[in-house]
């Protein structure tokens, strides 16, 4: 497996690079800032780690260029933890977000749960079957190319997103809890900040709300999500 990786801090690169090396990736630094794109797009890596504390522009910035033009898993590495740096992050796109000083245990378990999610989301069908069924109302979740379409619209979702619309439509009007969609997005949410889903759910309601569809999604505060159907 191939990581990409972007830190300022020489020290905490070449150990975490080792330690990675030492189970089995092949890492890549980049240690050029005005070829960070250039390197992403040359090595295809299976996930990027990215500082966000970065000279000439922070990491915020590259996430967005990322973003742009692919779907690789993201984790941040930042020394900023407050919470509005770490919605900000996941609202960007990020897969994950980890706050220094951390273990380095903990970033090996994240980066492997996220890689194993990615492979084992390769295997879900192309089309979503309750999707098929939401038909006679125009709403189609794509799993080729992780789309979601409405009356002619179409609009980019993240694996996470596509994950929670996937199994929100396939339990029209029951009740999701927190717990289920944790565990059915995230392998292991030991290491998964309750806040991380709420982030999560706040962008699917948003892309649903562009497409036009308000309110289909309803939050039984402390409980989970319930997915009402749509009402045209």
């Amino acid at each position: 497996m191939k990581i990409l990786f972007k830190e300022d801090d020489l020290k905490l690169k070449q150990y975490i690079s080792e330690y990675l090396e030492a189970y089995d990736f092949k890492v890549t630094t980049i240690n050029d800032f005005n070829k960070v794109m250039e390197t992403v797009e040359k090595i295809n890596a299976n996930l990027i780690i990215l500082d966000i504390n970065l000279p000439k522009f922070d990491g915020f910035y590259f996430l967005r260029l990322i973003r742009k033009k692919y779907k690789t898993p993201v984790i941040i590495l930042s020394a900023r933890s407050d919470e509005g740096e770490q919605i900000r992050g996941m609202e960007l796109g990020a897969d994950d977000y980890v706050t220094k000083p951390f273990a380095i245990g903990v970033l090996l378990a994240k980066i492997n749960a996220l890689l194993r999610r990615v492979n084992e989301y390769k295997d879900i069908t192309k089309e979503s079957n309750i999707s098929k069924g939401l038909k006679e109302n125009n709403l189609f979740l794509l799993n080729d190319s992780m789309k979601l379409k409405y009356e002619g619209k179409i609009i980019d979702l993240t694996k996470n997103e596509h994950r929670i619309l996937n199994l929100l439509l396939n339990n029209i009007g029951k009740v999701i809890t927190r717990e289920e969609i944790l565990e059915a997005i995230w392998d292991d949410t030991l290491f998964v900040d309750d806040n991380t889903l709420t982030v999560n759910m706040t962008r699917v309601k948003k892309k649903l709300s562009d497409l036009g569809i308000n309110n289909a999604i309803t939050t039984k505060r402390g409980v989970g999500y319930v997915f009402n159907g749509i009402n045209n």
